[in-house]
Order: C-alpha cells, then structure tokens, then sequence
C-alpha cells in the first residue's frame, strides 16, 4: 500500500488525510498531537467519525518509519520550507514532494533546493476546520497536478489517479505554472481588499470596493503579459482578467476568503505569498505597481498591529 504522510494538519491537509486513508497508508504530521478520532463533514451534511494516524515531528525525529512514497505539504506558504526542514532527515532525498500552496513562493524555492521530485497542486477544495478533531468538506473542486518544469509526468499521473480514486478529482497538467499564476492573479484582487474590509466577497461587488479591485486587476493583467502568462478562458489582455475575477467574486459570493479568516485569528497572512511575488515581477520588468504596494504595506501594517 503507498504510503502518504501529509504535513501540516489544517483544512486541506485533514481532508486529503480522510479521502486517502481508505485506499493508502496516511500519516498526519504536525507540530502536536491531534485526537485519533476525527470527523469529517462532507458536502452533503453525513457526518464520519474516523481513526486516522497521526505523529508529531518529535516523535519523527526520535522514530523514524520507512520513508513515504509521498510527501503532501499543506502548511501555509510562508512556513513551508521550515517544515519541509523539520522532517528532513527522516525521509529519503529522493523522496516526492507535493506542494499545497497558496501564490508563488514556495513552488518554485522548494523546487529548486530539494533533489527529488516536486509536484505543486492547485485546488478548488473547499474545506474548514471544526477544532482539533473536525473539518468539514465544504463543496467539491477540482485539483490539478504537475511540476515547474514538465519533468515528471509519469508521478503527476500517478497521484491524479490517486485522489480521483479518493474522491477528490484531480487532473495532470503540463501547465501547473500558468494555472498557479493564474490562482496568483484572483487571490491577489480579492483576499487582501476582503482582508482589510472585514467584507465577504461579494461585497466587493459594491461601489466602495469594485474601483480599487478593478485597480489591482489593471497591474496584474501587465505582471501577468510580462510573465508570458496567457489571459484565461482564451481571452484578452486586461478584460479576461476582471471577466475571471468577476466570476470568482460571484461564485464565493459568500465565502469569508481565507486571508480574512487569518486576520480574524489574529494570525499572519500568505501576503507574503501572494502580493510579494507579484510586486517583484512588477520591479523586474519594470512596471507600476503602487496599488499592489499599497495592499501589501496596508496588509503589513494590519499583521503588526496583532
């Protein structure tokens, strides 16, 4: 049976460590010890109470199993890599590596610094959690697999067909890079503005919002040219880009983004993450970016004030 161990225990990480556990041995890895017992809520409601494995990365270290075929990192972009640190020397260097991510800043530094492979995964999953012993599958996505630099196909495949058969539907891509971009572009028009607002976001929708938004998008649309990322959906130039925005603004109408989820806690955002990665292509190639600048020093100030 593979074996997957699955870093960081949040939203994500529990709802890939649910769907896998039937079909694959599944380890969740995390900083302290979760209650064996967990629930899952699906979409429609039924609830399952389930036994899944968990270890703290003391007890990796002084324990060390076999190493997995799989490492799933789930943690929050800004502290992937210091996890990634933490385990290892508990796993072979060989070792696949799947990135969970939000933005671009971890992708491509991981990529780079470990020797084997690493896969990065987008997703449209939604899921939350309950406390230490419950998430809750919120509705039903697709997730796309692949790698920066095309070189590992045949893995990619393998775990698409892994988390189809787990119920989470997942598809190979040749194209990871240009749709973790494109994520880039949509977190980056909606989460910060949602964040600082304290708005849901369909809200911004409302005239207090939609010029700053439409602002953002603007700068975008030329990073993303500059980039060589093409407009989704076949389109054109700026207008493909706010057409999309538009669109995820009114699909998560009601969602509460997760950036304003962490300014709720009182906990760091993946500004870092997302307006970072953006603000430094802009400088790269020369181009304006005072409105993305402005969000993310609003947003620094914000995380101070915690």
């Amino acid at each position: 049976m593979t074996t997957h161990w699955i870093l960081g225990p949040g939203a994500i990480g529990r709802l890939l460590a649910h769907s896998l556990s039937p079909i694959a041995a599944t380890t969740l890895v995390g900083r302290r010890a979760l209650p064996a017992w967990q629930m899952l809520t699906t979409p429609e409601g039924e609830q399952r109470v389930v036994p899944l494995n968990s270890l703290t990365i003391a007890h990796l270290a002084s324990n060390t199993p076999e190493s997995p075929a799989f490492v799933h990192i789930t943690t929050k972009a800004m502290v992937a890599e210091s996890a990634l640190a933490g385990i290892t020397d508990c796993i072979s260097p060989a070792t696949p590596l799947v990135l969970w991510q939000n933005g671009f800043l971890a992708q491509p530094r991981i990529t780079q610094a470990w020797p084997g492979p690493v896969l990065c995964a987008t997703t449209t999953e939604g899921a939350y959690l309950t406390g230490d012993d419950g998430v809750v599958h919120a509705g039903s996505g697709h997730t796309f697999v692949g790698d920066l630099h095309n070189q590992h196909g045949a893995l990619a495949e393998e775990l698409a067909q892994t988390l189809t058969q787990a119920g989470l539907a997942a598809t190979k891509v040749c194209d990871i890079r240009q749709r973790l971009w494109q994520k880039l572009a949509v977190n980056a028009a909606i989460n910060p503005l949602v964040a600082l607002n304290g708005v849901r976001n369909g809200e911004l929708r409302g005239e207090a919002y939609a010029g700053r938004m439409v602002a953002v998008v603007k700068e975008v649309a030329a990073i993303m040219l500059a980039e060589g990322i093409a407009p989704p959906n076949d389109g054109n130039g700026e207008g493909a880009w706010l057409a999309l925005v538009w669109q995820v603004v009114e699909n998560t109408a009601n969602n509460k983004a997760s950036m304003l989820q962490d300014v709720e806690a009182k906990r760091p955002t993946e500004r870092g993450a997302i307006l970072e990665p953006l603000v430094g292509s802009a400088q790269r190639h020369g181009l304006a970016c005072e409105v993305l600048k402005g969000l993310d020093d609003e947003m620094a100030e914000l995380e101070a004030s915690f």
